[in-house]
């Protein structure tokens, strides 16, 4: 049986990156388009009703910001992971979009030749990111030590830590010999324990952002 095409929706207020992403989507038969959106009022009418697989981001949006955006779509619960894409990669805009909910950070600079990787490994459970963002990233969490007192059990704990280092929901299983299903129950529970909505907020109030 064939597998149907992952639904990705653009927001970005620049026209000619737009059509270059659409293109990119169109190109390969694995991805559809779902929409695509100069703005984030257009998208959050649309998208918090249809939600699609993936919604690649543009931080800088005339009105709402991308960060408040994702913000207003993560509250929703969608069943829908998120990539940023911006050309900065200022240590306040990435914590932010981070902690919003976003799933993934790619600069503009490398979409061309991580886009299609980087799509991919958010629906694995992973969190892309250009290299440049992920080392701003871990030399920020080397320097903090993980919180106390989150009434996690050890398994909880365990995931976490995986999680911090990077590791995809099928890594983790098979890290710790158990299914996929069981680690999204596992991580249900521990969001609820956390108060959040995403394992990047997971890992972010766990190494003691918040």
């Amino acid at each position: 049986m064939t597998e149907s095409p992952v639904t990705v929706a653009i927001v970005e207020d620049d026209g000619a990156l737009r059509e270059s992403l659409i293109d990119l989507i169109e190109t390969s038969p694995r991805w559809k388009l779902a929409a695509a959106f100069s703005d984030g009022e257009s998208a959050l009418k649309v998208l918090a009703n249809t939600p699609p697989n993936v919604v690649l981001m543009d931080i800088q949006l005339p009105g709402m910001s991308g960060i408040e955006c994702v913000e207003k779509l993560a509250a929703r619960q969608l069943d829908t992971e998120i990539l940023m894409l911006t050309v900065y990669d200022n240590n306040e805009w990435i914590y932010n979009a981070l902690a919003a909910g976003a799933s993934g950070y790619l600069l503009k600079r490398d979409i061309a030749e991580r886009l299609l990787e980087a799509l991919d490994e958010v629906l694995a459970g992973g969190s892309p990111m250009s290299a440049a963002i992920a080392r701003k990233v871990v030399r920020h969490f080397k320097k903090k030590s993980p919180v106390e007192n989150l009434d996690l059990t050890p398994r909880e704990t365990q995931i976490l830590n995986l999680l911090v280092k990077g590791s995809l929901y099928k890594e983790i299983a098979w890290d710790l010999g158990i299914g996929v299903e069981t680690v999204r129950t596992h991580l249900h529970k521990i969001y609820t324990k956390l108060h959040v909505r995403t394992r990047t907020e997971a890992v972010v109030k766990y190494l003691g952002r918040d």
